[in-house]
């Protein structure tokens, strides 16, 4: 830099005018003076000129590449006004459309096709054939499972019989013997004896008579039976006669028959007994006297396992029909017969499958619709579990939306969604609103569904579509932009929705609150409440008035000084 300033110092020593020259007029123009100039002060103007063009050039390009932040700045306050406008919020998307109502026909066992009635794309109604499939494995599937039903119904009626045996009680009027000692806490099992029930509220008596008399006896006919032990006569009848062919010692041939007696409690087993009968005035005797027996005797044995809860049973204990006589804890039971009802309603669920199945071997259209997916030919081998063809009804669509928290509340079945596809527009309605909601990216969603009249097929199933509904709109209500909303913390831990509003201090505002940003002074947080909101603006519900001037934002104003 030095050797360019004493080169010019040279030069300026070498172009020095002379006196001559010093005290010539000096109104010469520009030009002329230019003109007049020697070469060299010519170019050192000329080159201080371009360094200037290029310093200047510069400083411009760094101001740009900065972003203006080269000087000193100031700041601007921005504010809005409180005032009356309309909002509406819509909701945008696209979903894909499905047919409202579909039907897929999947074969479960394997077969070989054998007709194919109708073509992918025909329009059916339900009840139309579509094919037939020949499947010996859904024949046998369909008796192996019904089998497997009735198997467990059995179980199942056992059980219930079984179980009816946590009181074991008496199946009919008599006597007890032959009892065993049972004590709470006593394990019982399943089939064991615990006493023997004679019934002698009758007695039964076998008799003997000649064939001469056959034909005389009779059932219903009435005897006089007599008791040698009592030295008395009862009535007695005639149960039944059986004409068996029993040969005396000395030649006689006799039958046998049954008489029943009525017992007031002084008749028992073992007595000795006979009876007569008047026939043509002629008194038949039996053949010899024969011994009372309880008219019937079984074993009273438990039905059930489990621990005795209490017992009554005492020899000769007169007890009458449905007398309970031990009472059983029969957990055990009790869970075998759950597992038989869930068995069997397994079963039941197993052949209804089989049944449906072997139906599909010569399925028929389940509803109106149009057959998609059929790609059998006869001759086909079709494999197990294989979806043979699917009629969907295509003259109702529906298309899964999701509306965000704000707005879902605004959304009601029956509004009228705008529907376009492909610049092709349409009309339809919300069908449902879910309040099942999932969160994404802390934003809650909920899913809606929307159906459309597609009976003249303008919209293509299976495919996307866009959707716009109004959630909500108000014609006429305060209104602020939304970067004037703000959500502060108060001091005592809650969130509240505020304003900043200028002026003098409000009677409402708030005190103490936090927000992360710069307030500037002479501005007030005052809780609001808000409604709707588009992309631009949220109504102002309460809080604050028309007219009333709110902070936005700080905006900041850069120079070069």
């Amino acid at each position: 830099m030095s050797e360019v300033m004493e080169r010019e110092d040279q030069e300026q020593q070498e172009t020095a005018p002379t006196p001559q020259e010093a005290e010539a007029p000096k109104r010469a123009s520009f030009k002329e003076k230019w003109k007049g100039m020697p070469k060299k002060k010519r170019r050192r103007i000329v080159r201080w000129t371009v360094i200037l063009l290029i310093l200047l050039a510069l400083a411009a390009l760094a101001y740009k590449l900065l972003g203006g932040k080269g000087g000193e700045g100031e700041s601007q306050v921005i504010t809005d006004v409180v005032q009356y406008g309309a909002i509406t919020s819509t909701v945008e998307g696209s979903g894909l459309t499905r047919a409202k109502s579909s039907e897929t026909i999947t074969l479960t066992t394997a077969g070989t096709v054998m007709d194919v009635l109708v073509s992918e794309g025909d329009i059916v109604t339900a009840g139309t054939p579509l094919f037939t499939i020949d499947s010996p494995a859904a024949e046998t599937a369909v008796q192996k499972a019904r089998s497997n039903v009735e198997g467990y119904e059995k179980q199942l009626s056992t059980a219930e019989k079984d179980i009816a045996g946590l009181n074991l009680s008496a199946g009919y009027p008599g006597k007890l013997m032959e009892t065993v000692t049972l004590n709470p806490g006593d394990t019982i099992s399943k089939g064991q004896k615990v006493a023997v029930l004679a019934d002698d509220t009758r007695m039964r008596l076998e008799q003997y008579y000649s064939y001469a008399y056959a034909g005389d006896l009779y059932a219903g006919q009435t005897v006089q039976v007599s008791i040698p032990a009592l030295m008395a006569s009862v009535p007695g009848t005639v149960e039944a006669v059986h004409m068996v062919s029993r040969i005396t010692p000395e030649g006689s041939k006799l039958f046998s028959a049954e008489i029943i007696l009525q017992n007031e409690g002084a008749l028992s087993a073992e007595m000795a007994a006979s009876a007569t009968v008047t026939v043509g005035g002629e008194t038949v005797y039996p053949y010899e006297p024969g011994k009372l027996e309880y008219y019937r005797t079984g074993d009273l044995l438990s039905t059930v396992s489990g621990t005795v809860i209490s017992s009554s049973l005492v020899d000769y204990l007169q007890v009458s029909a449905g007398q309970v006589l031990v009472q059983i804890d029969g957990e055990e039971s009790e869970s075998e017969l759950f597992t038989i009802q869930q068995n069997l309603e397994t079963a039941r669920e197993e052949l209804e499958t089989a049944e449906k199945n072997l139906t599909n071997c010569s399925a028929v259209a389940p509803i109106d619709g149009m057959v998609i997916g059929l790609t059998i030919q006869p001759g086909d081998e079709i494999a197990a579990n294989t979806a043979i063809v699917t009629i969907s009804d295509t003259s109702v669509i529906t298309v899964s939306a999701n509306v965000d928290e704000r707005n879902i509340s605004y959304i009601k079945p029956g509004m009228m969604v705008n529907l376009d596809q492909w610049g092709t527009p349409s009309f339809g309605t919300v069908e449902t609103v879910s309040m099942s909601s999932t969160v994404n990216n802390g934003v809650a969603t909920y899913p809606i569904t929307i159906s459309a009249d597609n009976s003249e097929g303008t919209i293509q199933v299976n495919s996307y579509i866009s959707y716009t509904l109004t959630a909500s709109e108000n014609d006429n209500c305060l209104v602020l932009p939304i970067q004037c909303v703000r959500t502060v913390s108060t001091e005592d831990g809650e969130m509240a929705t505020v304003v900043y509003v200028g002026g003098g201090r409000p009677d409402n505002a708030l005190e103490n609150v936090m927000v992360d940003e710069e307030i500037p002074d002479g501005f007030w947080a005052v809780p609001v409440e808000i409604g709707i909101q588009d992309n631009y603006n949220v109504e102002i519900k309460s809080g604050v008035e028309e007219g009333t001037e709110v902070f936005t934002q700080i905006q900041s104003m850069n120079y070069w000084g």
